[in-house]
């Protein structure tokens, strides 16, 4: 018993190597129309009652003759369609003009006219087509011995009309399979590069709360232990106390570490982040670790109306962080550091001020962003804001001391981007 899984694997290798080998194809194309050409040729539709009968007459030499031509030129029918058609219309118009009754070459014309159909356009078909149908039809019912309106002439017309009809059709389901081939591959990329921005935008916004939360508490860590230091000796009560402090501050960055590091932890991972993202309700916290490191920090801010998007707050946390860390670092012994937050319509505005009232080593370069050793943080600060649709302004003050200046939108689109944020970047953190 013949085995149909046997069966299709040689029908699929065949038609892999036909594919592969298009002119065999062709050859075994024309052999066959060849043969068909001939057979017809042996049958006598005008004799039989049952239909046409064969052997009743026999093919002139000059028939056989051009149904051999006419196949040989359907061997090249892929590489010069345009010219395989023409050498077949005409040969199939002499065969009508030449013989009675005629042998059945248009067949090599049908087989040539749809070979054009599917690899040009549709206008081309459509002006190709209606001249090869005119032609053929036209010089089998001038020249023929039956009446015009016999089922020979119209069936000329009829194959003709069909194989150009049938070749537009494969040749607009070729190009809808194409397109949607492409379209599909195209959209591949498009995910692929979409996965790829998405990462290097989850890894930028990791690396800023990275740098906002150790820049914050090294700071912090970095004052209280020269305090401790200082002091160990003569008030040990007061080193102890800048210890504690230390402790704090450390305690907590490892804790903001922990949660901000936990966002890369895969789904199923241990010790999966579950405090939620710093805001605006914890900033009295983060004021009293400055004042607790020798910043005095004035806080004014009204009331907030409705609760901030979470990313947004998240946002507005970090500037304040970020921008009191700067006045640590910076602004030098003596400086002071004043804090407001004003929700204004659709927007809330964050300032932060210091007096300058010293110089660090870094020098005004590096608070401004244009040295070499410094400005990360201003940078991290305007492209958080940026990514929410605002604004971000730092600077010097008129008179010394350095400003910082962000407006953050909350409403409508800008809050619907922020919610879409914090959905994808906080792993739902809010």
């Amino acid at each position: 018993m013949l085995d149909v899984t046997t069966l299709g694997t040689g029908f699929a290798r065949t038609h892999r190597w036909l594919c592969g080998h298009p002119l065999a194809f062709d050859a075994g194309l024309a052999l066959a129309v060849l043969v068909c050409m001939v057979c017809a040729s042996l049958a006598d539709p005008n004799h039989g009652a049952d239909g046409p009968s064969f052997g009743t007459r026999t093919p002139e030499p000059l028939s056989v003759v051009l149904m051999v031509l006419c196949a040989a030129v359907l061997v090249l029918r892929r590489r010069r369609p345009m010219g395989v058609l023409a050498a077949t219309g005409a040969l199939s118009a002499a065969e009508f003009v030449v013989t009675d009754p005629p042998a059945p070459v248009v067949m090599s014309a049908v087989i040539a006219l749809y070979t054009v159909a599917s690899h040009t356009d549709r206008p081309t078909t459509w002006r190709v087509g209606l001249l090869t149908m005119t032609v053929l039809t036209a010089a089998a019912m001038f020249f023929g011995s039956a009446p015009w309106y016999s089922q020979e002439n119209l069936g000329v017309f009829a194959w003709t009309g069909m194989a150009g009809a049938a070749g537009d059709a494969v040749r607009s389901r070729r190009a809808f399979v194409d397109a949607i081939r492409e379209r599909a591959e195209r959209a591949e990329r498009t995910r692929e590069e979409e996965a790829r921005r998405r990462v290097a935008e989850e890894r930028l916004r990791i690396a800023r709360d990275l740098h906002d939360v150790v820049a914050h508490h090294i700071a912090l860590v970095n004052v209280q232990a020269g305090v401790a230091a200082h002091v160990m000796d003569k008030r040990p009560d007061q080193a102890k106390e800048a210890l504690a402090h230390v402790r704090d501050a450390s305690r907590s960055a490892l804790n903001e570490l922990r949660a901000t590091v936990g966002l890369l932890r895969q789904s199923g991972d241990p010790e999966a982040p579950t405090e939620p993202a710093p805001g605006l309700a914890v900033l009295g916290e983060l004021v009293r670790t400055f004042r607790n490191a020798g910043l005095p920090v004035d806080v004014a801010c009204t009331d907030p109306g409705d609760p901030l998007p979470a990313a947004v707050d998240l946002a507005a946390y970090r500037v304040i962080q970020e921008a009191l860390t700067n006045v640590r670092k910076h602004a030098g012994a003596g400086a002071k550091a004043e804090v407001s937050v004003v929700r204004v319509g659709a927007t809330v505005e964050i300032t932060v001020l210091d007096n300058g009232g010293g110089r660090s080593e870094e020098g005004p370069a590096a608070r401004s962003g244009d040295g070499d050793g410094g400005g990360h943080g201003l940078i991290g600060m305007r492209e958080r804001v940026t990514a929410f649709g605002g604004t971000l302004t730092a600077g010097p003050r008129y008179g010394g001391g350095f400003r910082v200046h962000a407006i953050l939108p909350v409403m409508t689109r800008a809050g619907e981007r922020a919610t879409s944020v914090t959905a994808g970047g906080t792993g739902g953190q809010a």
